[in-house]
């Protein structure tokens, strides 16, 4: 039987292929081909991960253009020798963090994904790392992700009901609650530990 992440990842370079093959070719023939591996792809992901063929079309059909990463941030904000989580409807914690708008730039969505979960006014300082999904968080999804995790500054504000969170707290790294490990894990929650004691710390990438 064949391991799920390698049928998964022949899907998404299929998928990456024909994308980019309907976005340049000029012609009618290769189109109907590009478009009959896209559909190959999404039945793939349908077929292994148990996911309707509609909701594979929407994941895999709905982009033009040659194919790029979605980007992610996470903000790491410290009170002391603790950390912001918040607490997902589902009840795990994560850092504050999201899609990043088409509208905002990096910094600026971190900073507004604090205030829109945790209720919390922050700068956003330096980054800590930027980091390739599927080689950190666990299940592995149908596309790519670049995470970027920013170093936050308080300022000031209080937790407020939202449509995305019920709690926020601070923890230390010998205290973590369960944590929504599709979003971050306690290895990427040290390693913010590890750039807040340490201005002079490189920049993790992948």
């Amino acid at each position: 039987m064949i391991e799920k992440e390698r049928w998964l990842s022949w899907a998404v370079e299929l998928q990456s292929l024909a994308q980019a093959g309907l976005f340049y070719t000029k012609d009618v023939f290769d189109e109907e081909r590009y478009q009959r591996i896209r559909a190959i792809a999404a039945e793939m992901v349908a077929a292994g991960g148990g996911l309707p063929l509609e909701k594979a079309e929407e994941l895999f059909c709905c982009e033009t253009g040659y194919q790029t990463p979605k980007l992610e941030t996470r903000a790491a904000v410290f009170q002391g020798e603790k950390i912001l989580l918040v607490q997902e409807r589902e009840g795990d914690w994560a850092l504050p963090g999201g899609w990043v708008d088409v509208n905002l730039s990096v910094k600026e969505n971190a900073v507004k994904e604090v205030w829109e979960e945790a209720g919390l006014e922050v700068t956003a300082d330096r980054v800590i790392a930027v980091q390739d999904r599927e080689k950190h968080n666990r299940p592995i999804y149908a596309y790519k992700v670049c995470k970027v995790f920013v170093l936050c500054g308080l300022v000031g504000g209080s937790f407020q009901p939202n449509n995305e969170t019920i709690a926020s707290g601070y923890f230390g790294l010998d205290e973590l609650p369960p944590l929504a490990l599709s979003k971050n894990n306690e290895e990427q929650i040290r390693m913010c530990f590890e750039a807040y004691h340490d201005p002079a710390k490189p920049v993790w990438f992948d």
